[in-house]
């Protein structure tokens, strides 16, 4: 589970990090990764937060994709930079992925959206 001060709760935080300035994305068949970097101050740690819609499935697979993210994201937050806002947005493939298929791509995206919004990821 992601520590409370990792998660990303608010709307506005989730479509700064999905549309607004200076944010950008990388996708694949599994998952996209959005990221933003909206306040580089040393104090704020990496936040995160998760969209799976009802296309990835029902309750139960909806709820399992969003569980092995969190864990999956959670192994990774050392390797975050402060200030940085992600969001992971699970395709409806990712229903079905396992949790290595999941790993390997969100480290790929990760790294590719980390690079871009200017972090040491």
């Amino acid at each position: 589970m992601l520590p409370a001060p990792n998660r990303l709760r608010q709307r506005a935080d989730f479509t700064s990090a999905v549309r607004g300035p200076g944010s950008t994305r990388a996708g694949s068949r599994l998952l996209v990764v959005h990221a933003t970097r909206p306040d580089a101050r040393a104090g704020r740690p990496p936040r995160v937060g998760f969209v799976v819609s009802r296309a990835v499935g029902g309750a139960v697979v909806r709820n399992r994709t969003k569980r092995r993210l969190r864990a999956l994201v959670a192994a990774r937050l050392g390797g975050l930079p402060a200030g940085v806002d992600v969001v992971v947005r699970a395709n409806p493939a990712a229903g079905g992925a396992t949790s290595a298929e999941l790993g390997a791509v969100l480290d790929t995206l990760c790294h590719k959206v980390i690079g871009r919004v200017g972090g040491a990821g």
